[in-house]
């Protein structure tokens, strides 16, 4: 019985405990504040995650302004360097057509007749002209057009200085033809080194076949130093050009491939189609009728273009070279037709400067009226015999006497004996 009261009364002491303690502990300094924070909590957790996202942004707004002021700005360009034309001072030559290029020469195929022309004689880099006597060496030299040739590291590294991005990369397997094609058409600098590296001799045997060529010609202001035109090296004149022009336009294949629009060919070691253009829009357009051209730019050569067009069936060549500015060619070149068509040098492509007259009517010319029955024509009278012509005899010449020379010899007649005319013979 004692243990059992003992028990009994620790049980009430523990139970009266838990009582005070329950009602002590909500009662504590903060536990309202916290407990309510904890409900609120619990019913909408957005509310307190919303104003820490909140903070959160508006600290990391200032680090974004602070990395963005931080980044640099790209670089401007770094402006061309000047051409050599620039250099020389050929800008500030005057035309009446106003042109941006320094140098421009018209001349007519045929005749040799210099319709325009503005520093014909300054002998300037050529650039990508160049390719016309790189194709015309291969042409003259009769290398087959079919033989596959392969572009390889060293057409990469004879290119090396081209800003433009070359398709034919090593392991390219392309018919010299196909070369040709894409030197002329779109310019490819990889192309005209492998026509020139592969050419019998090397490179440097091409080289002095391309001078030798232009000797040939009468080109005296011009030299090559390599077939693609990278190098400022390579100088020539307008009017060495013109003959370029004149002797290329000679052979037809020459002028397919350079005004031809667009080629597809396979290029790469694993051959993959690729589409190439032509670097001259003009041989697109439908006013030009453009028989054979080539397009060429570096720094020092500025914008250039070589032509031979045909012009209401009259062929003239134009050459224009060291243009400032990328479309600056192209309008020099349109400015130059319109100035040929309005002076009357030429008929405006098909349209006449004044209107063809009116055509007179005149009225049918009545048939010969028949003779009536019975009539007859008059009998035309018998034309005589003219009897053949016989020379007249020639006089006596008396005889001088050399140990008499001073006797008097009579004196020949003058009378001079009329050759009768010959009857009129059909010829």
């Amino acid at each position: 019985m004692v243990l059992t009261s003992t028990q009994s009364r620790a049980k009430s002491l523990l139970s009266l405990l838990v009582v005070v303690l329950a009602v002590a502990l909500p009662l504590a300094p903060g536990a309202a504040e916290a407990n309510t924070a904890n409900k609120a909590a619990t019913a909408n957790p957005a509310k307190k995650s919303k104003p820490a996202a909140a903070s959160q942004k508006s600290k990391a707004r200032p680090a974004a302004k602070a990395v963005r002021k931080a980044a640099p700005r790209k670089k401007a360009r770094a402006p061309r360097a000047p051409s050599v034309g620039q250099l020389s001072g050929l800008h500030n030559t005057n035309d009446p057509l106003d042109l941006r290029s320094s140098v421009a020469l018209v001349v007519d195929k045929q005749t040799d007749e210099v319709l325009f022309s503005k520093n014909p004689e300054a002998v300037l880099p050529i650039a990508s002209i160049t390719k016309l006597m790189t194709a015309l060496v291969v042409v003259d030299a009769g290398l087959s057009l079919e033989e596959p040739l392969e572009v390889s590291q060293d057409d990469v590294r004879g290119t090396a200085g081209s800003n433009m991005r070359s398709a034919l990369r090593p392991g390219t397997r392309l018919s010299r033809g196909e070369l040709m094609h894409l030197s002329l058409m779109a310019s490819e600098n990889r192309a005209a080194h492998a026509l020139g590296r592969n050419y019998p001799g090397g490179l440097s045997a091409f080289v002095s076949a391309m001078n030798r060529k232009a000797s040939e010609l009468g080109m005296a202001d011009t030299r090559y130093v390599e077939p693609t035109g990278l190098s400022a090296d390579n100088r020539s004149s307008a009017t060495d050009l013109a003959r370029l022009v004149k002797a290329a336009s000679a052979h037809p294949v020459i002028r397919e491939l350079s005004t031809s629009l667009e080629a597809v060919l396979p290029v790469g070691p694993k051959p993959r189609p690729v589409q190439f253009r032509n670097t001259n829009g003009l041989v697109r357009s439908p006013d030009w009728d453009i028989g054979l051209q080539k397009t060429g730019f570096i720094s020092a050569a500025g914008r250039c273009v070589v032509m031979q067009a045909e012009m209401a069936g009259r062929q003239l060549i134009m050459v224009l070279l060291d243009s400032a500015g990328r479309y600056s060619r192209i309008g020099d070149a349109e400015r130059l037709r319109r100035w040929l068509s309005e002076n009357t040098l030429l008929p405006l492509f098909g349209r006449r400067a004044e209107p063809l007259p009116e055509p007179v009517r005149t009225e049918p010319s009545l048939p010969p009226a028949p003779l009536p029955a019975g009539d007859q024509l008059p009998s035309l009278p018998a034309v005589p015999a003219v009897a053949p012509w016989t020379p007249a005899p020639a006089p006596a010449v008396p005889v001088i006497d050399p140990a008499k020379p001073w006797v008097q010899v009579p004196a020949l007649p003058l009378a001079v004996v009329e050759k009768p005319a010959a009857p009129a013979q059909a010829r």
